[in-house]
């Protein structure tokens, strides 16, 4: 089943098939942002949900290689970009297979190419092998603002995308599109490079279901490349250096669970002091960065109350520092979600987006 998107802008066409083939791969030619690592044999691993990898072509047609690498033996997704416009979101499978991408151009065009994980990282890893055709360097975009955005299955995209598998039908994992979460919308429209370090479930001192017993939280997955809850981990060599730092965490910690296993009241404090620490962490590898706290569309009533309140707790707890810039807070209007599993679908997500951008850009000075 083909997830594709076929578009026609500015004489731009684009059609994705699969087939067999060993393309090669030269590191100077592409271009990764986001989590990314790399195999022995220096093929690019997108491991965060959002993570990407860039690389340029001369004339009509190129091909790229890739695969699923997970547990379960099972397909994950890619999103696909060409010269700055979506065009799809393509299968990929457990055995290599290519993505040829056409476009009817003359043979000294060049067009530029951005493959993105559309899940998150509990789904595996996408391996990237290189890609065929007349590769050429890209040039890299300098004096882009960065921003990372930090949080749980919102900011990963989780059920955004509902219009090809409709909610409850296939994967759980079938409607993730993180091309179209709130983050990488709003980086877009700034025109900076951005970030994911997000996963579903997550929380800062509890998950979903569960009350940091089994399951590892925020704190302890971040600086994994990774981001997972296996004792093996790989640590993320942190560089990317963001001007901002959104952090959208708090949904899980609110959440009520699966309403079967015992579920303590949201603590207050543990929160805030959970948070307190947490931004520790987060200055100590991006100095440099102004921490932006977000509320979140899905928690409603009284707990949205108590959920900004105690994001202006964490706001106060820096309030005398020098070292760093200030601390902000911002909240979303209400929304209803759309997407899947009481999640915002794409729509959602471009609303919020919509209202965040603005404030980013007045802390970018843009």
């Amino acid at each position: 089943m083909q997830i594709l998107q076929k578009t026609l802008c500015l004489l731009l066409v684009s059609a994705l098939a699969l087939s067999a083939g060993k393309p090669t791969l030269k590191s100077n030619l592409y271009i990764t942002q986001g989590r990314t690592d790399k195999t022995e044999d220096n093929r690019i691993i997108l491991a965060g949900p959002g993570s990407s990898v860039t690389f340029s072509y001369k004339g009509s047609q190129c091909t790229i290689n890739a695969q699923s690498l997970n547990n379960y033996n099972q397909y994950d997704y890619i999103a696909i970009e060409v010269d700055g416009k979506y065009i799809g979101k393509e299968k990929v499978n457990i055995k290599p297979g290519n993505v040829s991408i056409n476009i009817p151009s003359g043979e000294n065009d060049i067009h530029k190419v951005t493959v993105y994980k559309a899940t998150e990282a509990g789904n595996g890893s996408i391996i990237f092998s290189g890609a065929e055709g007349n590769i050429v360097k890209t040039k890299k975009e300098k004096g882009k603002k960065k921003i990372e955005f930090i949080g749980d299955s919102i900011t990963c995209g989780m059920g955004n995308e509902t219009e090809e598998i409709p909610c409850g039908t296939g994967e759980w994992f079938d409607q993730h599109n993180a091309y179209f979460a709130y983050g990488p919308v709003t980086s877009r429209a700034l025109n900076a490079n951005f970030v994911l370090s997000s996963v579903s479930g997550i929380g800062i001192y509890r998950n979903w279901n569960d009350e940091h017993e089994k399951e590892k939280i925020m704190p302890d997955v971040y600086e994994n490349i990774y981001l997972n809850n296996s004792d093996k981990t790989v640590p993320y060599k942190f560089g990317f250096n963001p001007d901002i730092t959104c952090i959208a965490l708090g949904t899980n910690d609110f959440s009520e669970g699966d309403g079967k296993k015992e579920r303590l009241l949201f603590n207050t404090d543990k929160y805030v002091e959970s948070y307190v620490n947490f931004i520790k962490t987060v200055y100590n590898h991006s100095p440099n960065t102004q921490i932006v706290l977000l509320t979140s569309p899905m928690v409603k009533g009284e707990k949205a109350k108590i959920f900004a309140n105690c994001l202006k707790r964490v706001q106060a707890a820096y309030k005398d520092d020098k070292k760093h810039k200030p601390v902000q807070v911002f909240e979303f209007s209400d929304i209803t979600p759309h997407g899947c599993g009481y999640h915002p679908d794409v729509k959602d997500h471009q609303e919020m987006a919509n209202e965040l951008a603005p404030f980013l850009k007045s802390l970018l000075n843009e």
